[in-house]
């Protein structure tokens, strides 16, 4: 089998790099296309795979076609490719807020698989939601594979795909601004800045590994408070002053904001 990646800017070096380190593919049969030669040379030198900047050329022959391109560029890009789609490939699309009828509007009879990877996939700690018409298809549990190899995946309802790009993605930025909070914090008690960063950091992976199992999270903070100690005290002063209820507030505000756009 054989796979086009259409995009090579830092969400398509990501893919490529994790389906081209994986056994999924050989890496000769793996086609990145973009108008970009800069980053072509880069994916090329990086992966080893075959480049071009045809987009025809690209989508000739590949059972799977992997959309990493800005939703501006969306329409131009499936306009070029249309005719020269089969009905026996599969358009992956990773472009934000497009759902899969409006892309079979422009690419009909076609199958379409969202997909949706956040920021971490350059470190290959993504979070990424697969989304179909039919997600028990086999295809899809094959594209689940794909983006496995750049972190942790989640098939999920196309209709939870607006839920999943505030949680799955804008969370990033949400638990970044907690870090950087939990620095100042440090930076305040006496640590130099790249240490209270460092610390914060680790703490985070750590606290994050501590309920991958599926252990409720405030079972691990019971297990760091103490009667009368200073995490509990924390703790509460946070809620005096809406940290649960910023939190949620937030989400839902960017739900909001997500959902009047689409």
């Amino acid at each position: 089998m054989k796979v086009t990646v259409i995009g090579s800017g830092n969400l398509g070096k990501s893919i490529i790099t994790g389906i081209a380190s994986s056994d999924l593919f050989d890496s000769k049969n793996i086609l990145v296309a973009d108008k970009s030669d800069e980053n072509l040379e880069i994916i090329k030198k990086q992966a080893g795979v075959s480049v071009t900047s045809d987009n025809i050329k690209a989508v000739k022959e590949s059972k799977w076609v992997i959309l990493c391109i800005q939703p501006r560029i969306l329409k131009i890009v499936l306009n070029e490719i249309k005719d020269h789609i089969t009905d026996d490939q599969i358009l992956i699309s990773t472009v934000t807020g497009v759902s899969i009828s409006e892309i079979n509007e422009i690419v009909p009879n076609n199958k379409v698989i969202r997909a949706m990877p956040n920021t971490a996939a350059v470190k290959l700690q993504s979070m990424s939601f697969i989304c179909a018409d039919n997600i028990e298809h086999e295809d899809v549990h094959f594209v689940e594979k794909m983006f496995g190899t750049i972190g942790k995946t989640m098939i999920i309802e196309e209709r939870l795909m607006q839920a999943a790009t505030v949680l799955g993605a804008s969370s990033t930025a949400f638990f970044l601004r907690f870090l950087r909070a939990l620095t100042q914090g440090g930076v305040q008690m006496g640590f130099h800045p790249h240490e209270a960063q460092e610390i914060s950091a680790q703490v985070a992976i750590g606290a994050a590994a501590l309920i991958e199992d599926g252990t409720h999270a405030e079972v691990e903070v019971d297990n760091v408070t103490t009667p009368m100690g200073c995490t509990i005290e924390g703790l509460n002063a946070m809620e005096h002053n809406g940290l649960s209820s910023a939190v949620i507030k937030g989400i839902m505000a960017a739900y909001k904001r997500i959902s009047d756009i689409n």
